[in-house]
């Protein structure tokens, strides 16, 4: 996987999933535009990757105003002049309450950020593919978006409406040598899941942690670095004809039927 004279435009790229992702371009050979709303954690991915020799710069942006994402589109195009990959993964969990406690306002953001944010950067994004009429966008779903998890109906909504944007996009552009596909990570070792684990149960998130893995036919969390590697096999020319579909990462717990612990008090 080459990509060489490529650029990858990646948003939540400032840690866990996308700060991997972005290393994981760099380390091949693209030039990186990384997005986030933390300015601190964007800049320190771009650190990481000049000090290992690669290509990176930083935008700062709320991916869920229309604004905001046409900014970075145009900024990634005046850095770099083209967009051949782009991860649209930012996104965030929420909180963990049923759905007859779950606030609205919560509920609200969840999707904003999750689903409006994926549809925004593809509405943006597209047209730059289009006009080059090459390119490869991964989406970020999740197995969320094929199941559902108890007390976490903003976050499973928004990922099973993250593949059906993929879907619909993949069919629009498929004639036009732009792909469009999403990954599905079940657990994976992030600050995300730190979260989740503690809203669980405030007094015992490790043991939220040992039943999520015991549920996984690995016996353990994915990593970053292993989303990743399929972020990057999707845009690369080893799936030149896979598009509108998606791959779960989830160390066989989907196959296997497993469901995410209730919530212990």
């Amino acid at each position: 996987m080459d990509f060489t004279g490529k650029v990858a435009l990646i948003t939540g790229g400032g840690g866990g999933i996308g700060r991997a992702t972005a290393l994981g371009f760099a380390l091949r050979g693209a030039k990186v535009m990384i997005v986030d709303a933390n300015v601190e954690s964007g800049r320190a991915s771009v650190d990481i990757i000049i000090q290992r020799g690669g290509d990176a710069a930083f935008v700062q942006a709320d991916v869920t105003r229309s604004v905001s994402v046409r900014d970075y589109v145009e900024k990634t195009l005046a850095t770099y002049e083209r967009i051949d990959c782009f991860f649209n993964n930012a996104g965030i969990a929420g909180v963990v309450r049923p759905i007859q406690e779950y606030d609205e306002e919560v509920f609200d953001q969840v999707i904003s950020v999750n689903l409006k944010g994926v549809f925004l950067g593809l509405r943006h994004v597209l047209p730059v593919m289009l006009a080059q009429k090459s390119g490869a966008i991964v989406n970020t779903a999740s197995v969320a978006g094929l199941f559902g998890a108890p007390g976490m109906p903003a976050y499973v909504a928004s990922k099973h409406g993250v593949l059906g944007l993929t879907k619909v996009a993949s069919t629009d552009v498929a004639a036009h040598g732009v792909r469009v596909n999403a990954v599905c990570p079940g657990p994976v070792e992030t600050r995300m899941m730190r979260s989740l684990e503690s809203q669980r149960s405030p007094n015992d998130p490790q043991a939220v942690h040992a039943a999520y893995a015991a549920g996984i036919p690995t016996g353990r969390y994915a990593v970053p670095d292993e989303v990743a590697g399929a972020v990057l096999y999707l845009c690369s020319g080893l799936s030149h004809d896979v598009t509108g579909t998606h791959i779960v990462i989830d160390g066989g717990r989907s196959g296997s039927g497993g469901t995410a612990p209730a919530k212990r008090n």
